[in-house]
């Protein structure tokens, strides 16, 4: 793998600046006290610049780290053990990428608290996850020999992607994803059998 060049590196580092200005600015004061223009000047750049970097707006200054998620979804599925089912992989990928995330951002509960109390970012996480679920019906479809538009295969993408926005707002999040991905990978008359 070549390393990024220069302008690449500079690219990065003034995204990367943005969104930490973004997210410093919406812990202090709130998401809806804090304008673009004042962003922009946290991070030393123009508003023009801003938006070359973020096309979508403000929320997405929020969400800086989705640019692999979905390739990091599909390797779930194509990269897993024979032995581990789609929900089993899936599963495994989002508890592991809470984890990393809980013990990496000391701020994480902070902006979690930013995001429920947000309504407009609460809604840009969501279809912001969802947005994926083609491209994960897509991977299931594949490895399971099923066409792409099979209603299991677009359903096991779906749940599987709704199941992180349904643990995050449960008490105790990795039990309810584990509780999720029990129902996607068993049934419900397994999980209702098993409590």
């Amino acid at each position: 793998m070549t390393e990024p060049g220069r302008r690449e590196r500079k690219k990065a580092a003034t995204r990367q600046a943005l969104a930490d200005a973004a997210l410093r600015l919406f812990l202090a004061r709130g998401y809806d006290a804090v304008g673009v223009r004042e962003i922009a000047d946290a991070a030393d750049v123009s508003v023009t610049t801003l938006f070359k970097h973020f096309p979508d707006g403000k929320e997405a200054l929020v969400f800086d780290q989705d640019a692999d998620r979905e390739a990091a979804l599909v390797a779930a599925i194509h990269d897993r053990p024979p032995t581990q089912s789609i929900p089993q992989a899936l599963h495994a990928l989002l508890h592991t990428e809470r984890s990393r995330q809980v013990h990496t951002n000391p701020t994480l509960p902070d902006f979690l608290r930013l995001i429920d109390s947000t309504p407009a970012l609460r809604e840009h996480a969501r279809r912001m996850w969802l947005r994926h679920e083609q491209a994960l019906t897509t991977a299931i479809a594949t490895d399971t020999n099923l066409p792409t538009d099979d209603p299991a295969c677009q359903a096991m993408a779906h749940f599987a992607l709704e199941a992180a926005t349904l643990a995050h707002t449960h008490p105790d999040p990795e039990a309810a994803l584990t509780r999720i991905f029990t129902l996607l990978d068993t049934g419900w008359t397994a999980t209702v059998t098993h409590t």
